[in-house]
């Protein structure tokens, strides 16, 4: 497997993942209009011109699947047993189309499952950052991680 097991998370380990991704008009479009999300920020430049941010904003769940998507391969690709829950979610700072993102992961905790004796929960804080450095997500979550089998 490629991803790492439950027991070896170590907490307060900082991950710096290589992945980063230029977000596209296309990538806000199709996501926006696939979930439903009638929002003219997202969707209407003309209406967007006249707030505070001049240009339409990338959908923030957008932006926050993409976050929690680039750990994958270096955290949880095949050892994963799903997400749990996310919270004290925000974004600090908003995400345009033509920023490029990057993202660090730390382990907050991490226990054993009482109810999975083959697996763990090891608790994250994903944090995502546009070309600039500015912080434009910050996600807690929770997941269900896969023990080492045994021999």
């Amino acid at each position: 497997m490629a991803g790492l097991y439950y027991e070896d998370f170590v907490v307060n380990q900082l991950y710096k993942h290589s992945m980063t991704r230029t977000v596209t008009e296309t990538d806000n479009l199709f996501f926006t209009t696939m979930t439903h999300n009638t929002q003219p920020l997202h969707l209407d430049e003309e209406f967007s011109k006249k707030l505070m941010y001049g240009t339409r904003l990338v959908n923030s769940v957008f932006t926050l699947g993409l976050i929690v998507g680039f750990p994958v391969s270096d955290l949880s690709h095949g050892t994963t047993l799903g997400n749990l829950g996310f919270d004290n979610v925000r974004f600090p700072a908003p995400v345009r189309v033509g920023d490029t993102l990057r993202a660090e992961s730390i382990v907050v905790s991490k226990r054993e499952s009482k109810k999975y004796p083959d697996a763990g929960i090891v608790n994250f804080t994903h944090t995502g950052f546009n070309q600039r450095n500015e912080i434009v997500a910050v996600i807690g979550r929770a997941a269900l991680m896969m023990k080492r089998p045994k021999p």
